[in-house]
């Protein structure tokens, strides 16, 4: 279909590993930006895969950038499968998670959505979902899979929780054009061959 390709290993235990691997294999200068749009984001807009490249050269002291979008409701506040981001004011992440954060204390003190009951998103709070897109450097991904998986990365099953737990600052970045919704189940999957068939009618 006209790109490169590059076979990589079956062994490999993440898609970071992968480029890893493909990064040592073209011979890579260490300053070389590499974007892995992972396959659960199988619509992103390609404006997107430019904005993390860029930001990886506007931000030098980020060894990886990646997305986020704002969160408008409580559910997908709420859903593990939607990971949320909070980063500082200059779009570095503190932390991901698959919990909602931050958490309101004072409006949802007595309850909150993990009780059941039926609340809003508390004024004056900013939630994000972060976006499946990273840009590296070239030396970051070599660094990567050499670090041993972190206690956070196990407890919430995000590979990004590695760079945070070893002192690699992730730069965050509100997208500039909201992409579709990513798969992370099946109803995501059946929703999206459902889109693809009219598009290709």
């Amino acid at each position: 279909f006209g790109a490169d390709v590059v076979m990589t290993s079956p062994d490999h235990a993440s898609g970071t590993d992968r480029l890893a691997e493909v990064a040592r294999k073209l011979e890579l200068d260490g300053d070389h930006r590499v974007v892995n749009v992972q396959g659960d984001e199988p619509l992103i807009p390609p404006v997107l895969i430019n904005q993390v490249a860029d930001n990886l050269e506007f931000y030098p002291d980020a060894a990886i950038a990646t997305l986020c979008e704002r969160i408008h409701d409580v559910d997908q506040l709420i859903n593990p499968n939607a990971v949320k981001v909070v980063f500082d004011h200059q779009g570095m992440a503190h932390y991901f998670s698959r919990a909602p954060i931050p958490w309101p204390r004072d409006a949802w003190m007595d309850g909150g959505p993990l009780n059941g009951d039926d609340v809003s998103l508390p004024p004056g709070v900013d939630y994000f979902r972060h976006i499946g897109i990273y840009g590296y450097r070239a030396h970051v991904l070599e660094q990567f899979v050499n670090w041993a998986p972190a206690p956070t990365e196990r407890a919430e099953s995000l590979e990004q929780l590695r760079a945070l737990y070893n002192g690699a600052r992730i730069h965050v970045d509100v997208a500039a054009e909201q992409p579709p919704a990513g798969v992370d189940t099946e109803a995501d999957l059946e929703r999206i061959r459902e889109w693809l068939a009219t598009r290709s009618v």
